[in-house]
């Protein structure tokens, strides 16, 4: 898995205080921003956080790139409405080898792996096999339709990978691009950075706020799963790791 913060707004910390402030203020932003220094920032910010006034949040937003995740990881991902994605197509881009994710209760198991694997190899040949086949029946209907060879061979090969793809697993690897607020952000985390989330979205939030706690160290200092900063909500289901859980977050 590969995480990267590829941008995020200027200065987060200053905008987001600057549009709190802002609320409460009669004078204009120029002015505002005049008599922000590092340590009032810091100051307003913890205060904004600690009462839970998060609407300003929505001003600073962070975009990130993924790579090496399932689609499994991904559909979980999408789930997290407030965001905006792009993410590689199965049907434009042709996989003539696919990469794949091995789940680490599967990968140390010798024969749970071999069985992956060759599941993994079986549904590639089918592919193939699918593209091969579609190709040829798009490639003559094309050409009988008075397509020229290249336009008949590109049309026929997008309308092949698009039905093919079917076959491809859950493990199949994928690549992301997506930005989400700060607001969103704090909510993704409270869910995903959770003991009780599945293990690769776990793994990709805990990559993420590490990225966001360089970028933006007070917003996101009291960010992780909900039990960071309060009780665990999720009463009988709880993990009951408490105590470990708020060490690692915030050695994070």
């Amino acid at each position: 898995m590969k995480v990267k913060l590829l941008s995020h707004t200027p200065e987060p910390e200053k905008v987001i205080s600057m549009a709190a402030k802002l609320c409460y203020s009669s004078v204009g932003v120029e002015e505002i921003e005049e008599n922000l220094t590092e340590e009032s920032v810091n100051k307003f910010l913890n205060m904004l956080i600690n009462i839970g006034h998060e609407s300003p949040l929505e001003h600073v937003s962070f975009t990130f790139a993924v790579e090496g995740i399932s689609r499994a990881c991904s559909h979980q991902i999408v789930r997290h409405r407030i965001a905006s994605y792009s993410q590689q197509s199965q049907r434009y881009v042709k996989l003539n080898q696919f990469e794949y994710i091995i789940p680490q209760e599967i990968n140390e198991i010798k024969e749970a792996r071999e069985l992956f694997i060759d599941s993994m190899k079986k549904d590639q040949e089918v592919y193939d096999k699918l593209v091969d086949i579609l190709f040829e029946k798009h490639y003559n209907n094309l050409i009988e339709n008075g397509k020229n060879e290249k336009e008949a061979k590109r049309d026929a090969e997008k309308k092949a990978i698009e039905d093919a793809r079917y076959v491809f697993p859950n493990a199949c690897e994928t690549k992301m691009v997506f930005t989400m607020n700060t607001r969103s952000l704090y909510n993704f985390l409270d869910h995903r950075c959770c003991e009780r989330a599945q293990w690769e979205i776990r793994e990709l939030a805990t990559e993420m706020l590490k990225e966001l706690k360089k970028a933006a160290p007070i917003l996101f200092k009291n960010s992780g799963p909900n039990c960071v900063k309060g009780s665990c909500p999720e009463g009988n289901m709880t993990c009951g790791k408490m105590p470990s859980i708020r060490e690692k977050f915030k050695n994070l």
